[in-house]
């Protein structure tokens, strides 16, 4: 694993934003990654499923079978595993997912937002997207190649992999990593420029995979030192909860920190 220690707020701009012109895109200024903020750098990258503890396997059917079953009529729109999934996920049921954006500064926001963490450096996990396509199987690099994609839709998936079984008999003795847009549910999901990730498995944990595959990613450790200084940024940036969580919760969390205690106080 590459570390990156950015040591200021231009350090980190450097890092996050200093990429040359991409190819694939006629040389336009567009990044090959998707991010994930942490508030603490000694997070790994189990999912929630997993940190359920004991046989959570087990456990993973009968929790999407019941999301389904008592979810209130048309909470859920469409019978699609991946909407299934996407929906539970977004709505906090423990699934085999993770979180992810394309955007750099709302990974920021999740990096910084949580207060009780600011005696801890935080961390941005960054994953190369083209370098992650070349692990996937034949058949799906097919698929994502006849859409001129990168990440996959839940239509893409829907059409390959209908089940969970389906996903786990799938070279077991090669494990890989997908990225999916979900659908737009809400003001939220796009807002945040939402990515999911899945593996084969849910006993499968990324940051293993990813340290048999280091040219996949790179993490920027940013020091607590820092948090204030970018939190504030961020805010002047409008990268808040109001914007990322539109409604009143989310305003509410944004004026409880906006206007809480700073780190002198």
């Amino acid at each position: 694993m590459s570390d990156i220690r950015v040591e200021s707020w231009m350090d980190l701009h450097r890092v996050l934003y200093d990429l040359p012109p991409n190819a694939d895109t006629h040389k336009r200024y567009r990044s090959n990654y998707v991010y994930r903020g942490v508030a603490d750098s000694g997070w790994g990258l189990e999912t929630s499923l997993y940190r359920m503890g004991g046989a959570f396997e087990s456990v993973e059917r009968p929790l999407l079978r019941s999301f389904k079953k008592y979810a209130e009529t048309g909470s859920i729109p469409g019978d699609s595993l991946w909407i299934r999934l996407s929906v539970a996920q977004h709505h906090g049921l423990p699934t085999r997912l993770l979180d992810w954006t394309l955007s750099p500064k709302v990974a920021l926001h999740f990096a910084t937002a949580e207060e009780n963490y600011y005696d801890k450096d935080a961390a941005i996990w960054r994953i190369n997207i083209p370098e992650v396509k070349k692990l996937l199987p034949d058949t799906l690099k097919e698929v994502l190649h006849n859409a001129c994609a990168d990440l996959f839709s839940v239509e893409m998936l829907e059409d390959n992999i209908r089940t969970l079984e389906t996903l786990d008999a799938w070279r077991p003795d090669q494990p890989f990593i997908l990225f999916f847009e979900p659908p737009s549910l809400d003001a939220r999901i796009i807002n945040q420029g939402a990515i999911l990730s899945v593996m084969p498995g849910p006993r499968l944990v990324l940051g293993e995979f990813l340290k048999q595959h280091p040219v996949l990613y790179d993490r920027i450790i940013i020091p607590k030192e820092l948090k204030w200084e970018i939190r504030d940024k961020l805010d002047q940036d409008n990268v808040t909860e109001r914007m990322l969580f539109p409604g009143l919760d989310g305003l509410s969390r944004w004026l409880k920190r906006y206007y809480g205690v700073g780190p002198n106080s």
